[in-house]
């Protein structure tokens, strides 16, 4: 009589491989869950992060179910920052201002650029009443998208008076922050942005955006600028910022 084989013990190892497979389906469901209701800003973020050199994100996960005037986390609407460069635009068209104020909306920020006229007389730091009425009009906008605002930098700038020999340092580099913290003290004293998110900088002479050689251009470099910036957006270098608008 012959006998049986002897078992080698293995008849319940696909046990084992059935629930490694389970975990992975478990794993792989809970995964597709997380990203599911996944926040575009911090998605195109995390897309550029591998991608530094792209100018587009060309794939961007979207939330079907969020309409455009929904809030979304921390009571901000999605498109109030959007609407801030709209607001700008129209009272800076209403106060005639097109030729002495640049207005530019980027990705997660909006840039202005005021003549020094707009707000200065000559060598002074004192705001003009025309300028005082243009940053209460400002300061009222910014009010409304405060919580989507992640900070307002004013950029004080001068020119090189004598296109053959710098400034006076300590006279130059003050004019210009004076400036800019006057601008700053104003608007913190008439809008609800934060005092923490406003920040002031002087550049003096040394961010110039034309030559010193003639006139016209040193009017150029006499100039206030804001930046300001989207809760949500990636800080970039002032120079970058200038390359991007000058594309």
């Amino acid at each position: 009589m012959k006998k049986r084989p002897k078992s080698s013990g293995g008849g319940a190892n696909w046990m084992d491989t059935y629930g490694d497979l389970v975990t992975l389906l478990l794993c792989f469901f809970v995964l597709l869950y997380s990203i599911s209701t996944i926040d575009q800003a911090k998605w195109i973020q995390i897309v550029k992060s591998f991608n530094p050199d792209a100018k587009e994100v060309s794939q961007i996960a979207e939330n079907p179910d969020v309409d455009a005037n929904d809030e979304v986390p921390g009571g901000v609407e999605a498109d109030e920052f959007d609407g801030l460069y709209e607001a700008l635009l129209k009272a800076i068209q209403e106060a005639g201002l097109e030729g002495e104020v640049e207005l530019y909306k980027g990705d997660g920020y909006t840039f202005i650029t005021f003549q020094d006229n707009v707000f200065f007389d000559g060598d002074s730091s004192i705001i003009k009443e025309e300028g005082k009425s243009i940053l209460t009009t400002f300061s009222n906008i910014v009010a409304g998208v405060s919580d989507s605002i992640k900070e307002i930098q004013v950029l004080g700038h001068t020119t090189q008076a004598d296109p053959n020999q710098m400034n006076e340092p300590e006279s130059d580099r003050v004019l210009s922050a004076e400036r800019a913290a006057r601008v700053v003290a104003f608007i913190q004293q008439r809008t609800t942005v934060p005092a923490d998110r406003m920040v002031a900088v002087g550049y003096g002479q040394f961010r110039p955006i034309a030559p010193f050689d003639t006139a016209e251009n040193r009017a150029k470099n006499r100039r206030v600028e804001l930046l300001i910036t989207k809760s949500d957006a990636v800080q970039h270098s002032l120079e970058e910022y200038y390359q991007e608008m000058n594309r």
